[in-house]
């Protein structure tokens, strides 16, 4: 667990670490990059890099939160990716039914698994529920994430790196925009943004940007 600079998160929880790249979105992974440098200064949870490890030893940890808190689940992974059990993906959603005091806040690229597996899992109402969507063709995400059974969904719009204009908002409680950060980031246009802010609006849906 630790704090965390993500302006729309507490604190993040890594129960699973390491993941592979599948669309334009993870060019400049940020998880990736602090991968490294977290093996190179010899942390043990790192030592394989990005390879997908889970971690059983983290299940405990929200357990000891004395206050409640607002977390996001795997910042430095994807709950999602195939090469993580279903059994731990399961072990994951219990401990967050064990604690609806937090809001656990998941977000994944793998819509297609995430939408195969929701029937399996446990959905109480302190998981949000959100994917990744980069540009226009990978929009097909909401469409998945929509028919889950979480309660609350949500967009993670960033890096917003093309013009989205067809979001389907009805089913959606929030969305988030942003652009990449780094020496090598793609350029973000404003009229993509307001674009967005205004489907929003007109959807009556939470906006950050």
């Amino acid at each position: 667990m630790a704090s965390s600079s993500i302006e729309w998160t507490e604190l993040t929880w890594n129960p699973v670490t390491g993941c592979t790249k599948i669309s334009p979105g993870c060019k400049f992974c940020y998880a990736e990059v602090m991968s490294r440098r977290l093996k190179a200064m010899g942390v043990d949870k790192y030592s394989e890099g990005f390879n997908i490890r889970t971690h059983p030893d983290t299940l405990n940890i929200p357990f000891s939160w004395k206050k409640p808190k607002v977390v996001f689940v795997n910042s430095m992974s994807d709950l999602f990716h195939p090469e993580v059990p279903i059994d731990f993906i399961k072990a994951v959603f219990s401990v967050m039914n064990q604690t609806p005091q937090h809001i656990y806040q998941v977000l994944t690229k793998r819509s297609e698994r995430l939408l195969e597996l929701s029937a399996e899992l446990n959905w109480t109402d302190n998981i949000w529920m959100g994917v990744s969507i980069e540009n226009e063709d990978y929009r097909h995400r909401e469409d998945d994430l929509s028919q889950t059974p979480a309660k609350t969904k949500f967009l993670s719009i960033e890096p917003l790196i093309g013009a989205i204009k067809n979001l389907k908002l009805e089913k959606i409680d929030w969305v988030i925009v942003g652009g990449e950060s780094g020496h090598k980031a793609r350029p973000i246009k404003k009229k993509w943004v307001d674009y967005i802010r205004l489907q929003c609006e007109n959807s009556a849906v939470a906006f950050f940007f």
